[in-house]
């Protein structure tokens, strides 16, 4: 695994939540149509790599160079991960921790 490449922050309105977070200092990435007919809105801070996404549920999507080398690996520890999904962002695939938080490993 690389890094932390987006914190998926749940919110009950993305577009108020937007301007909150411009007021605070973070500025747009992506704004777009996502595939579940939502917004998908991606935000950060000037100068960081670590992004975060307003969306309606939480998770935590962490880059990596082979997503297929990651979850063999993974799996050989006992973590289990879903499938991949390959998408024009790249490939991603889900998990979750012991309490239930989803993580999503992302390759481009």
């Amino acid at each position: 695994m690389k890094s932390v490449e987006i914190i998926m922050v749940p919110v009950k309105d993305r577009q108020k939540a937007k301007a909150f977070y411009l007021n605070l200092g973070f500025e747009i990435i992506v704004e777009a149509p996502d595939a579940h007919g939502n917004e998908w809105i991606q935000m950060g801070i000037p100068g960081s790599d670590t992004t975060i996404a307003l969306s309606g549920f939480h998770g935590i999507i962490i880059e990596t160079d082979n997503i297929k080398s990651k979850i063999k690996e993974l799996e050989s520890k006992g973590i289990e991960v879903g499938r991949i999904d390959e998408t024009p962002w790249g490939k991603f695939a889900w998990l979750k921790d012991l309490d239930g938080n989803s993580l999503c490993l992302h390759e481009q």
